[in-house]
C-alpha cells in the first residue's frame, strides 16, 4: 500500500515547517500557502488522503476552500481537518457544519496532531477499500447475471429450435416472427395508450418469449405436422392443441421454479418467472382472434394479451409469405392485403395499423431473413 499523501494549507510559512516535520516520517506530505493553490493541488493526481486546512487566510479562508472542494467530483471525498487559531464552540461547529471531519486548534500538540491524522487516515483507507470492494462486486453481480441470462436465452433458443426443427420447411421462422414481433411492439410503444404496457422491460420480456410460440409442436405427431396436405377434422383438432401442450410446458416450468426457488413474501417476483408467463401466453393464445372466432379458448378482444396479439399477427403473415408444405409462398403484398382485410376479425385493429405502418420493414426483413430467394 502506498504512503498516504496529506496536503497542508497555510498562509504562515512557520506553520507549514511544524506540520510538515511532524507528518514527514510517516507521510507523504504536500504544502500549499493559499486557498487556490489548494484548490488546484487536491485536484492533482495522487490526490490527497487527508487535507491539513487552516481557517483564517487572506483572499480565500478555510471555509470557501472546504466549500469548493465539497463542490468539486473528484475533490468532493477528501477528508479535511480544519486547523486554526480560534477555539470558539461555535467556530468549531461551524466548521464541522460545512463538512469538516475533525478540528484542531493552534498552538499545536504534536500527540494530538498525530493522533487524529491517524484516525482519520484509517478510516479513509477503509472506506476506499469499501468503496473497491463494492466496486468489484457491483462488476462481479454483472458478470454472472450477463452468463445467466447467456445460458438462459442459448437455452431458450435450444427449446425454440427443437420445436420448429420437427418441420425442415420452417427454416428462419422463429428469428423472422421473433423480428416481426419487435417492430410492431416498437411502433404501438410510441402511442399513449401503450407506453406502460410495452415500457423496455415488457417490450423485452415479449421480444425474448417470441420464439417459444411454437413450442407445443414438439407434442403434434409426424404424420399431421408434416401432411402435405388438408387435414381432417380430427388432424386439425391434434393440430390446434399444440397452443396447450406448449402453455402446460411453460405451466410447469413456472411451478417448478417456484417449488426450487420460493420466493418470500417481500420478495419481488423473479424475472424468470415474469419472462415465463409472458412465454405462456404467446405459447397459449397466439391463434386466438380479435372477433372471438380462435383457438383454444375463443377469447375475444382486449382480452387475448397483448403479446399474443402481436404474435397472431407476425407469425399470420410469416405462414403466408414462406413455402409450407402445403402450399406455396404468398407475395408481400397480397399478404398485406388480406391482413388489412382482417383487421377486426382475425387481427386485432392497433397491431394491423402498426403493421401497415412497418410493412417497408417486414417486406425488409422477409427479404433479408428468406429461406428461398424465390420467395418475394
Amino acid at each position: 500500500m502506498s504512503t498516504p499523501v496529506i496536503l497542508i494549507v497555510d498562509d504562515e510559512p512557520g506553520n507549514l515547517a511544524v506540520l510538515s516535520k511532524l507528518l514527514r516520517p510517516q507521510y507523504t506530505v504536500r504544502v500549499c500557502k493559499s486557498g487556490q493553490q489548494a484548490l488546484e493541488a487536491a485536484a492533482r493526481q495522487p490526490r490527497p488522503d487527508l487535507i491539513l486546512l487552516d481557517v483564517m487566510m487572506p483572499i480565500m479562508d478555510g471555509y470557501a476552500v472546504l466549500q469548493q472542494l465539497r463542490q468539486q467530483k473528484n475533490t468532493v471525498d477528501i477528508p479535511v481537518i480544519f486547523v486554526t487559531a480560534l477555539n470558539d464552540e461555535l467556530d468549531e461547529e461551524q466548521g464541522l457544519q460545512r463538512g469538516a471531519v475533525d478540528y484542531i486548534t493552534k498552538p499545536i500538540k504534536p500527540a494530538v496532531v498525530l493522533s487524529r491524522v491517524q484516525v482519520h487516515i484509517e478510516v479513509k483507507q477503509a472506506r476506499d477499500r469499501l468503496k473497491s470492494q463494492n466496486a468489484w462486486l457491483e462488476a462481479e453481480v454483472k458478470r454472472r447475471m450477463s452468463e445467466n441470462l447467456l445460458i438462459q436465452d442459448v437455452s431458450l433458443a435450444t427449446m425454440a429450435q427443437l420445436a420448429e426443427t420437427r418441420d425442415s420447411e420452417l427454416g428462419n421462422h422463429i428469428v423472422r416472427t421473433q423480428t416481426y414481433v419487435e417492430t410492431l411492439a416498437r411502433r404501438l410503444q410510441q402511442l399513449d395508450d401503450f407506453k406502460e404496457q410495452l415500457d423496455e422491460i415488457r417490450l423485452n420480456r415479449i421480444v425474448k418469449a417470441a420464439p417459444l410460440h411454437d413450442i407445443g409442436k414438439i407434442g403434434i405427431p409426424d404424420h399431421i405436422l408434416l401432411k402435405p396436405g388438408k387435414l381432417t377434422p380430427a388432424e386439425w383438432v391434434l393440430m390446434q392443441s399444440h397452443c396447450q401442450i406448449g402453455g402446460n410446458a411453460i405451466e410447469r416450468a413456472i411451478n417448478t421454479t417456484l417449488a426450487h426457488y420460493p420466493p418470500t413474501p417481500d420478495q419481488a417476483k423473479p424475472e424468470s418467472l415474469r419472462f415465463l408467463e409472458v412465454a405462456k401466453e404467446i405459447a397459449l393464445h397466439h391463434h386466438e382472434k380479435w372477433d372471438g372466432s380462435g383457438y383454444p379458448f375463443g377469447l375475444r378482444g382486449e382480452s387475448i394479451p397483448l403479446s399474443a396479439r402481436l404474435m397472431a399477427l407476425a407469425d399470420a403473415f410469416d405462414a403466408l409469405t414462406t413455402v409450407r408444405v402445403y402450399k406455396d409462398a404468398w407475395p408481400v403484398a397480397e399478404a398485406a392485403a388480406l391482413i388489412h382485410d382482417q383487421r377486426g376479425k382475425h387481427f386485432a385493429p392497433m397491431a394491423v395499423d402498426a403493421f401497415e405502418a412497418e410493412l417497408p420493414a417486414f417486406a425488409r426483413i422477409h427479404q433479408q431473413l428468406a429461406d428461398h430467394p424465390t420467395e418475394t
